[in-house]
């Protein structure tokens, strides 16, 4: 089975209304098959999860379905899935349980990289513990990340160092693994954003050497909640704030109420679509990482084509060089503000904002201030028309 971009394209109703959607990093497009799963859980008999009733039990087995298939798709144990609200909801609830043991002669790392959501909740966190936050920026013409850079960071009072897996405007995928080798030399603690990551790579946590890694489904084709996955293990040694009569279970104690099940249907589909877009054969997880590599191939060459495009457009400042890197690029047009340029394209039929997207610390750091740039990011629905229509687009406005 191959990638199939015209017959991807199909699944999703979106796409057919002839916008080309650049806008995936901050949410893909929902295939048919994850609004049929959402709906028929929506429609089905449910109550509460238990074991008595048919209702109760169909409850169970979405939550029981949806743990499984995010372990599919990132490697990791079933009974470390935690669902919840959003990634930045969920990397709150985390820091606050694990700030509960720092005190002020602790330190924890955050980079200029990063989405706030893997920034501030650390801040946050380190300002009620009285613990010290050590800020590493980036290469401002390359956009890379370090290793080193971290290292030099790091000392026995690090409590934890917290970076993206891929940068959500420039793109930059730092060395985890190597990051996470050096972290755990001092016997620390490695947290990830994996939310831009998930959607454009293979993903293997155990491999990575992530300790949590966090992402969003609606990054990948599912519905709006998040999730964070860590070893049982790990979870087990965290008490977060919790209702009194609410399970001590793992991962049930980090899980706020009543989950929202048709959610978490939906992300199984979308996990399961996933799994079938360059593969049939073998089980889940094998599915999901040969589908996940054709993307990844599919992606690199279409985005060699729009970097390429960008670059001969006069006026147009493209910002980071990463030597590995999601299909992400952010720019702006000189003469050009770049609300005007996002609204051009849209008149035009193409998607991709301006802003700086949450990643304000990388916007600031760039010279770009709190309004950063335009962004185009391609899916796997995204079509070589689709790229040459926003590059006609942007050689339009910059002239």
């Amino acid at each position: 089975m191959t990638f199939d971009v015209d017959r991807i394209r199909k699944d999703f109703p979106a796409v057919g209304e002839g916008i080309a959607y650049f806008d995936g990093p901050g949410g893909t497009q929902v295939p048919r098959q994850v609004a049929e799963a959402i709906a028929r859980t929506m429609t089905s008999g449910i109550s509460n999860r238990g074991t008595v009733t048919a209702s109760e039990r169909r409850a169970e087995d979405v939550v029981a379905g949806a743990r499984q298939a995010v372990a599919d798709l990132l490697g990791c144990d079933p009974g470390g899935v935690v669902f919840g609200r959003s990634m930045s909801q969920l990397t709150y609830d985390v820091s606050r349980a694990l700030a509960k043991e720092w005190g002020p002669d602790d330190e924890v790392v955050v980079t200029r990289l990063d989405h706030d959501g893997n920034i501030r909740p650390w801040v946050h966190a380190a300002e009620a513990a009285r613990a010290r936050v050590r800020w590493l920026g980036f290469d401002r013409e390359t956009a890379e990340l370090g290793v080193d850079d971290i290292r030099a960071e790091l000392s026995p009072r690090t409590k934890l160092v917290a970076v993206t897996g891929a940068s959500n405007v420039l793109g930059t995928r730092p060395d985890i693994t190597a990051i996470a080798e050096a972290v755990h030399e001092v016997g620390t603690l490695l947290y990830v954003d994996g939310v831009h990551l998930t959607p454009h790579a293979p993903v293997d946590v155990a491999a990575l050497g992530a300790d949590f890694y966090a992402c969003s489904p609606y990054k990948f084709f599912g519905p709006h909640h998040g999730v964070v996955v860590a070893a049982r293990e790990l979870l087990e040694r965290i008490q977060p704030d919790k209702l009194l009569p609410a399970s001590d279970e793992v991962p049930e104690r980090f899980e706020l109420g009543t989950l929202p099940y048709e959610l978490l249907a939906g992300t199984t589909a979308a996990i399961d679509y996933i799994a079938g877009l360059a593969s049939d054969a073998g089980d889940r997880r094998t599915r999901v990482l040969e589908s996940m590599r054709a993307v990844e191939e599919y992606e690199d060459a279409l985005f060699e084509r729009l970097l390429e495009g960008l670059r001969a457009i006069d006026g147009v400042t493209l910002y980071g060089n990463p030597a590995r890197r999601t299909p992400t690029a952010f720019f702006s047009v000189a003469g050009r503000e770049n609300r005007e340029v996002y609204e051009h394209l849209a008149a035009a039929g193409v998607n991709a904002p301006a802003s700086s997207f949450y990643a304000i610390e990388a916007s600031r750091w760039l010279g770009l201030g709190d309004g950063g740039a335009v962004r185009a990011g391609l899916a796997p629905y995204t079509s070589a028309d689709d790229v040459e229509r926003l590059l006609a687009g942007v050689a339009e406005v910059a002239k």
